[in-house]
């Protein structure tokens, strides 16, 4: 596909700023150490041969940061912004332009990693608490995640946490029931996930209680798509007598009026968390919540911040119960979430902290007061409203008018929802105002309300079962910030605890945290984007249609196949795709007994993970001394199921960091038994523009847009995870949650594909930034990126390992885009682990590599092409100090318990205390290298006790005075 925005091309020179390493005198010291006399010849013994690509990229030429801005702006104007009333679970919101400029837009907090190492998390760590109370606070279940992916696909986790965890003998097996109210996208997710694993879904009206049978759990929605509002607790009560769980879908801001789920007796309460301050977005990317009651806090899916002590006993904040996350526990993980959306919940926990609970309530009310007027005015006039008793949303019934009024309103710039051809749904905002409510009324010819004429009766006010009388939100955090100074201050103070990619390398194995520039990310907030609702009419949406068919176009010549979908929100979403999109087409065939799925020992835990979501079998295959599969193996386990076998999911090049020179040979003799090949594609950024992965074996791929593709990585998302496809598969790609194209009309979708995420194109809001990417490094770029990261993992290969051995190479003796450093049997004769370097490693101002990742005892470190060779140099610097360290301690200098690898990270406190006592000083602690003088990072806290908070889990924020004796054992 050829671009769609006629611009003309100018030379230009952004690659020279996106690869670090680019004059010719540093390649040239690079290449010395690596021992090459140029960049091709080096990737030429690199890069297997056999899977090399025969010609240059077929992309457009690179464009200027201003030419491709201007690109965006003609592509934005093609949007047409309207008044957004459709609703179903997506709403106009106010980003407060103080959040929106020094959050959502700030690199001090879009370029943060995963807070894995939480001694230099503490700030993004400390605002995803305040997420948690949020969450635990207005839906009055005590322990909540620091947010999931969407509503849709919370709810389909709910379900899953639901059949985990009931064990009642008459529920094991038994069908799960939802709410006919529930938003229309949440339930074909949940069905497309129930098909795969092979359980029953009943869709009842709970409104008139129970069906018969036995049943795992219901899901209710708090207020319903149809904005009705009525007490649960009844329909709740029955479940829980008939051994069923309970879960209810809720809106955040209409729990500051309506009763909790808590409250009402429900185990699970999800959702989603857009309303508070993230924009539209065209569907994302917005966090969903899952809070739940005491006792399922271990099946809890995502992340959880919760609360310990450091090493002199301050608080201290960590990710707890990490034995949940995939990465350890593979096909036995709860879940194959890893990406969550920790950025928007940042902004969602941010928008609670400006407003207030009073502030929260107010706009509540508000919303609440036009829905009532809107009502009112309508039923005044004769127009049918389907409920009494309702928070945002009114429905009413037009019996056959419904399309022709849905195009009046169009006309006059208001979207409202269409339901079929009798009912209309309008749901209300924060954004809604007293003339958008006339405009409304007007619409259907009712007289709209005037001064001192209150349309909104008695008969429209919530019942009074329904109201909430409990307090929420009254911890300080969210009573003390009421001024602009006051909270730009504290979002400055919490951005200034933490180690961002804006401050320091983040050399990370298999989680390119490379540049975002800045030209790649303006268009993100522009309202022409922002402002644009999922199921808007395409008619308003050819903008956004154009820039996604674009990008879609671009990565299957980058990748080499013939369909991409970008509706996975997730780089784990795009695995479940792909494997749900192999399952189909062996249905297809007649094949339903193909649900093996061979997965290399050295695979990512989401790996293993998504293929059980998929209804697939786990089989896994072991590695080689060199690293590489073990062909004896993987013939024998192809072998013993061949009439079985489904797929085999590899990561290339290799997550030992190596390209495996069989890897063709291995996608022969899958496909030559009746399976796929699955190529994770997490580690594209070491093949674009050298090999294809669907044309050198692979069905099917999923890519991280927030890892090649330069989307940041928010402190553990947004991501974007498309799915990639060879023809045969594209009919079982992801299809159209909403059942409709997109055009408000009701028609059928056109794919057959299973959902993965509520909105058609998933997190859309963030793809103008790999949009951009592409556009301003064209084919020529994207190579000459690949080849960098090459040689910039190379040369910190060479250089390191006469101190930390690399474990695993290739042809040559080099590595791919990354390299693993062996500190085993540093660890066997000083003690020093991998964890203590990872912990030094903050004294000299760096987040550390992947740690124990994919090898136990190792650190797996990737430059990216992003980072220059200054920088490069001064991480190798820092090791090699590191290293001297260890040689102290094997020369008995000092214990391994009095060092400062054991005592690392230190704190400004810990150094300029009196009581020092330590064998070592204070400078080898604070400055073990003369350049950190001058710009020295200091941790807010000191190394955290992971086992006392897994012991004592907080999950929210703790009232000031547990704090008080540190000792002391923290509750719940």
């Amino acid at each position: 596909m050829e671009f769609l925005v006629t611009i003309e091309s100018t030379p230009s020179v952004f690659a020279d700023r996106h690869i670090g390493a680019r004059r010719q005198a540093d390649i040239d010291t690079m290449l010395k150490a690596v021992g090459y006399d140029s960049v091709d010849s080096l990737v030429d013994t690199a890069v297997p041969a056999s899977i090399r690509q025969s010609s240059p990229l077929q992309l457009q030429a690179a464009l200027g940061e201003v030419e491709v801005l201007d690109a965006l702006r003609v592509l934005s104007k093609k949007n047409i912004p309207a008044v957004q009333l459709i609703g179903q679970g997506y709403y106009s919101a106010v980003t407060p332009a103080v959040i929106r400029r020094n959050v959502l837009e700030a690199p001090a907090w879009y370029t943060a990693y995963t807070p894995y190492q939480p001694e230099i998390s503490q700030g993004r760590l400390e605002a995803l608490l305040n997420f948690q109370t949020m969450v635990s606070d207005l839906t009055a279940l005590p322990i909540a995640n620091a947010s999931l992916l969407d509503e849709a696909t919370a709810v389909a986790e709910a379900v899953l946490l639901m059949r985990r965890a009931n064990k009642s003998k008459t529920a094991v097996n038994a069908k799960t029931v939802l709410d006919s109210d529930l938003l229309p996208q949440t339930i074909a997710v949940v069905m497309g996930r129930a098909e795969a694993l092979g359980f029953e879904v009943e869709i009842a009206d709970l409104s008139l209680g129970l069906p018969e049978g036995d049943i795992n759990g219901i899901v209710l929605q708090q207020p319903g798509v149809s904005g009705r509002v009525f007490n649960h607790a009844q329909v709740i009560a029955a479940a829980k007598e008939k051994g069923a769980l309970v879960t209810v879908a809720a809106d955040l801001l209409a729990l500051t009026l309506i009763t909790p789920p808590g409250e009402q007796g429900a185990d699970i309460a999800v959702g989603s968390a857009q309303r508070f301050g993230v924009p539209l977005f065209f569907g994302g990317p917005h966090a969903a919540y899952m809070a739940v009651r005491p006792g399922l806090e271990r099946s809890l899916p995502g992340r959880i911040v919760g609360v310990s002590v450091d090493n002199t006993g301050l608080p201290a904040y960590r990710l707890a119960l990490q034995t949940r996350e995939q990465h350890i526990r593979r096909e036995k993980a709860t879940s194959n979430i890893c990406t969550a959306q920790a950025l928007l919940a940042i902004v969602a926990s941010m928008y609670a902290v400006f407003h207030g609970p009073a502030g929260l309530k107010a706009i509540a009310e508000t919303v609440h007061h036009h829905a009532r007027t809107l009502a009112g005015a309508l039923a005044a006039s004769g127009v049918e409203v389907l409920h009494a008793s309702f928070f945002d949303t009114v429905t009413v019934r037009v019996p056959g008018r419904a399309k022709a009024l849905i195009g009046v309103a169009e006309s006059r710039g208001i979207n409202l929802r269409v339901i079929d051809a009798d009912h209309v749904g309008i749901s209300l905002d924060e954004t809604t105002t007293a003339d958008i409510v006339a405009r409304v009324a007007d619409v259907f010819g009712a007289a709209p309300a005037g001064d001192g004429d209150d349309h909104a009766g008695a008969s429209f006010a919530l019942a009074t079962d329904t109201v909430r009388t409990s307090d929420f939100l009254t911890h300080p955090v969210f009573n003390s910030h009421r001024s602009e100074t006051q909270i730009l201050r504290y979002i400055r103070k919490l951005s200034d605890r933490d180690l961002a990619l804006d401050r320091t390398m983040i050399p990370l194995g298999s989680c390119t945290m490379k540049l975002n520039a800045t030209a790649e990310m303006e268009a993100i907030s522009w309202p022409e984007f922002a402002s644009i609702h999922p199921f808007a009419p395409d008619s308003q949406t050819e903008g956004w249609r154009l820039l996604i068919a674009d990008l879609e176009a671009d990565l299957c010549e980058i990748t080499g196949y013939d369909q991409v979908s970008t509706q996975p929100n997730a780089g784990s979403q795009g695995e479940l795709a792909g494997l749900l999109a192999i399952r189909g087409y062996h249905l297809s065939r007649g094949d339903a007994q193909r649900t093996v799925c061979l997965i290399p020992g050295s695979a990512h835990g989401t790996n293993a993970a998504s293929a059980v979501l998929a209804g697939m079998k786990v089989v896994v295959v072991g590695t080689a001394a060199d690293g590489s599969i073990d062909r004896a193996d993987l013939d024998a386990k192809i072998e013993t199921h061949k009439s079985q076998l489904s797929a085999i999911m590899i990561t290339y090049p290799s997550t030992h960091g190596v390209f495996d020179a069989d890897v063709t040979e291995v996608c022969d003799a899958v496909h030559a038994a009746g399976g796929q090949v699955y190529v994770d594609g997490a580690n594209l950024n070491a093949l674009v523009g050298l090999a294809q992965p669907g044309k050198f074996g692979g069905d099917v791929s999923h890519l991280n847009l927030h890892k090649t593709f330069c989307i940041p990585h928010g402190g553990g998302g947004p991501g974007v995870g498309p799915v990639a496809a060879k023809s045969h598969l594209a009919p079982f790609m992801p299809g159209d949650a909403n059942a409709t194209v997109g055009n408000g009309a009701g028609e059928p979708a056109a794919s057959t594909g299973v959902p993965i995420s509520g909105s058609r194109f998933g997190s859309a809001g963030v793809l103008p930034i790999s949009w951009a990417y592409v556009k301003l490094m064209g084919g020529k770029g994207l190579t000459e990126a690949t080849k960098s990261a090459l040689l910039a993992a190379n040369y910190i290969a060479s250089r390191l390992n006469d101190y930390f051995p690399v474990l695993y190479t290739g042809a040559g003796d080099l590595v791919a885009h990354e390299c693993i450093l062996d500190l085993r049997e540093l660890t066997s004769r000083t003690g020093v682990s991998a964890e203590d370097v990872a912990k030094r490693l903050i004294d000299y101002g760096f987040h550390a590599p992947t740690l124990s990742f994919p090898v136990v005892g190792t650190l797996m470190v990737e430059p990216t092409e992003s980072e220059d060779l200054g920088e490069i140099d001064r991480f190798i610097t820092a090791m090699i100090s590191i290293r001297h360290e260890i040689d102290q301690i094997a020369a008995g200098e000092f214990t391994l318990a009095d060092s400062p690898l054991h005592n690392a990270p230190h704190t400004a406190a810990a150094v300029i205390n009196s009581a020092w006592d330590r064998g070592y000083t204070r400078e080898q602690a604070a400055f073990p290298l003369d350049a950190l003088r001058q710009d020295k990072y200091f941790p807010p806290v000191g190394r955290i006790d992971g086992a006392t908070g897994d012991r004592n889990l907080v999950c929210s924020c703790p009232p000031l005075e547990a704090f008080e004796d540190p000792t002391e054992s923290f509750e719940n």
